[in-house]
């Protein structure tokens, strides 16, 4: 039983598989300003991923970053979706395509049932894209948003 009404347990990643993917977020986010997210979640509520995605971005209030510069990985694992939105910084600089291919690549790993696997993957090329636009500058930056996974329902 859920301690929380609202929020139903999940079972989707083994508690190593979970400090694998944090790991993967704070490792990509040491080399960057930029600030990544993993929003896992049993089914989407759109037909389009990539709209569930946009919705989760602003309910977690990434747009806040100071660069605009946050992305969010998003999976719905029993409807077989994902979907990337990054904020306005760093999509006009990886553009659409970027992330439609990133979500492929993510995508033949869960059908490998490579499922962490495929997201830590993912957050390291995400994290090497916003490291290259957007630099670690240990003078400024500081860590924005939670390394922590979220889940949906």
């Amino acid at each position: 039983m859920a301690l929380l009404p609202w929020k139903k347990e999940t079972a989707f990643f083994t508690e190593e598989e979970k400090q694998q993917l944090v790991g993967a977020i704070q490792e990509a986010e040491r080399q960057t300003s930029g600030e990544v997210r993993v929003f896992v979640e049993s089914r989407c509520r759109f037909v389009d991923a990539l709209d569930r995605a946009r919705e989760v971005f602003y309910q977690l209030r990434m747009e806040e970053t100071q660069q605009r510069n946050g992305t969010l990985i998003y999976i719905a694992v029993k409807d077989h979706q994902a979907a990337i939105f990054g904020d306005q910084g760093i999509h006009e600089k990886v553009g659409a395509k970027y992330w439609k291919d990133e979500v492929e690549k993510m995508l033949l790993e869960f059908r490998k049932q490579h499922l962490a696997e495929g997201i830590c993957q993912v957050v390291r090329d995400v994290g090497e894209a916003l490291k290259f636009y957007f630099p670690y500058d240990r003078d400024s930056d500081k860590n924005e948003l939670p390394d922590t996974i979220v889940f949906g329902t």
